[in-house]
């Protein structure tokens, strides 16, 4: 006992001591190539006649990269599958085109819109509410961050018109009573809802406020058609039960 006592010490101290040069040797390597990168980029630039203002973007780039890989980055770390946190969002094309017809896209404020998007895309709706909420601080006046908020609190809240998601649109309906948005995209909520009968007056109320020479007016009167289709399908049903 006295012998693997007195031995245990030494074998504790090698395997230490290779636990510290390990990560020590990969993270001299991370350096080195964070350095090949940097001039590799430099290179690139000069090659590319690029502006020399733009060089200081880069620089800051690169050095953040390189802050952040000082702070957190373990090379030395084994290498595993990557698992998502995050289930990603079906992209809604078609809808996605409506909303930037109807709140025009390529404004400011519309940015906001783009970054919530990207969030939504991999899952992450918490973030694409809080993207939007900073937009909100910047700009409180804005019919798009209103209405865009309003979509992304129904979505954050599995698809229901919660209190914060309905005063989001009531928002949006104050700052433009006349604009067939915030009743449109309240209506579009309502019925991911599966509330259709709820729905039903703010279509009509976003087809009443597109005038005829809209290019998306067509796009609002077919998706009411549709719910009035709809409505009128479980009517039968009922009446004949009575």
């Amino acid at each position: 006992m006295a012998v693997v006592a007195s031995a245990d010490p030494a074998a504790r101290h090698r395997r230490l001591d290779r636990a510290v040069e390990l990560p020590a040797e990969d993270t001299l390597m991370g350096y080195f190539w964070l350095a090949a990168i940097g001039a590799g980029a430099v290179a690139l630039l000069a090659v590319l006649k690029v502006n020399r203002v733009l060089w200081t973007m880069v620089a800051a780039a690169l050095m953040l990269g390189a802050a952040g890989y000082a702070w957190q980055g373990q090379p030395g770390l084994a290498g595993h599958e990557a698992s998502p946190g995050l289930a990603a969002t079906p992209d809604d094309s078609a809808m996605l085109e409506l909303r930037d017809q109807m709140l025009e896209r390529y404004t400011g404020a519309a940015a906001y819109l783009v970054a919530a998007d990207a969030m939504t895309r991999i899952g992450d709706r918490r973030a694409a509410v809080q993207v939007l909420l900073g937009g909100i601080r910047i700009a409180p006046k804005s019919l798009v961050l209103w209405t865009g908020l309003a979509n992304a609190l129904a979505a954050h809240d599995a698809n229901q018109v919660s209190p914060p998601a309905l005063f989001a649109f009531q928002q949006a309906m104050r700052l433009a009573p006349k604009h067939p948005a915030p009743p449109f995209f309240l209506g579009l909520a309502y019925v991911r809802a599966g509330e259709f009968a709820t729905a039903r007056p703010y279509w009509a109320k976003a087809l009443a406020s597109t005038p005829a020479n809209i290019s998306y007016r067509g796009e609002i009167a077919t998706r009411l058609a549709l719910l009035d289709r709809f409505l009128a399908m479980q009517d039968v049903p009922n009446a004949g039960q009575k």
